[in-house]
């Protein structure tokens, strides 16, 4: 008798990621840039990021079985935010239970969270800086996340809430990272069928009070916003957001490749920006364009929100002689003789 539908369906998921990364890995052989801290001549290692909740605790016990079937070492890193009482204690159990998987190395590593963009950015923010870190330190090739269909819709959703544009919309890439770090196997599972899959294996499972709690915005958007919709227009709502998140994606991908192809045209000899060039650009990809600027000079991308690009873009179309724009990172925009100017302050 085979394994639960469940179980069937995410170890198919983490097998065909497996499978991408070891054809990736063989495609270069020799020099692996995104894996500098692996031995030569070793199997490539992929980690999986586990908080200990059921998404990441079935995306655990996928990798263990699959790995063992293929020329892959398996290991596990969870992240203690140190945001809750006891959560030390925590993170030790989550690291135990991926040891008792039979992953190896496993590593619980705790970070300082800071305040920048809010309590929820602040985290992420600390928990890539963890895993990145991690990825560099055990020369892993791949590090697995288990966002499922479900946290996708939400991304969705609140990327449409803040009006930032299409980028946003596209929600979380299957594969994102420096040199495609990260891979999600679930974005086109449900949150329902990775917890049978846990109730099915008898996974201990940790359900975070954080998730939750209305404090959160991700937290009542789950809860609240996501059931209300349901209620409203039908059961289907979360594959739609999902779906909307792929063509999303392939059009932010197909502009983004036009805005940088469009970047040397709309350059003077010096290389400086010029306005009326940009001003004959179709609007979608004149933004990227000097989306793509501002962050060059130093701007945070993750700081940089459309509001910040729209009033630069006024320098172009709304012209009036108004000064220039502060932008993150002590960054400044400002029109000068025709010229763009764009610079660190």
């Amino acid at each position: 008798m085979g394994p639960h539908p469940a179980v069937a369906a995410i170890r198919l998921a983490v097998r065909r990621v497996l499978h991408d990364v070891l054809t990736e890995h063989h495609d270069h052989p020799t020099g692996q840039p995104h894996t500098p801290g692996a031995a030569p001549g070793t199997h490539p290692l992929v980690l999986v990021a586990c908080s200990g909740g059921a998404d990441s605790m079935a995306l655990a016990s996928a990798l263990a079985f699959e790995a063992r079937k293929l020329p892959l070492r398996a290991g596990g890193i969870t992240v203690d935010h140190g945001l809750q009482h006891g959560s030390t204690q925590r993170a030790h159990e989550v690291a135990d239970r991926m040891t008792a998987l039979g992953l190896a190395p496993v590593e619980a590593v705790t970070v300082t969270v800071g305040r920048e963009g809010g309590p929820e950015a602040a985290a992420r923010d600390a928990r890539y800086a963890a895993l990145d870190a991690a990825a560099e330190r055990h020369g892993a090739t791949a590090v697995l996340l288990g966002h499922t269909r479900d946290d996708q819709a939400e991304t969705v959703l609140l990327g449409l809430a803040r009006g930032s544009g299409i980028r946003s919309l596209s929600g979380m890439a299957a594969v994102s990272g420096t040199a495609g770090r990260y891979r999600r196997p679930f974005l086109e599972l449900d949150r329902q069928t990775v917890r049978k899959a846990c109730i099915a294996q008898e996974l201990a499972v940790w359900d975070d009070p954080h998730n939750s709690d209305p404090a959160y915005t991700r937290s009542r958007l789950r809860h609240e916003g996501l059931p209300a919709l349901e209620k409203a227009l039908g059961k289907g709502v979360v594959e739609a957001l999902a779906r909307t998140a792929q063509l999303s994606r392939d059009d932010a991908d197909a502009l983004d490749s036009w805005a940088a192809d469009a970047e040397a045209s709309v350059r003077d000899e010096a290389g400086r920006l010029e306005c009326a060039k940009l001003h004959g650009l179709p609007p979608a990809v004149r933004r990227r364009v000097l989306r793509r600027a501002v962050i060059a000079s130093g701007a945070p991308a993750g700081s940089l929100f459309a509001r910040h690009i729209e009033e630069v873009d006024r320098l172009i179309t709304g012209w009036r002689g108004q000064g220039a724009i502060n932008l993150p990172g002590r960054v400044e925009a400002l029109r000068q003789g025709g010229r763009l100017v764009i610079r660190q302050g």
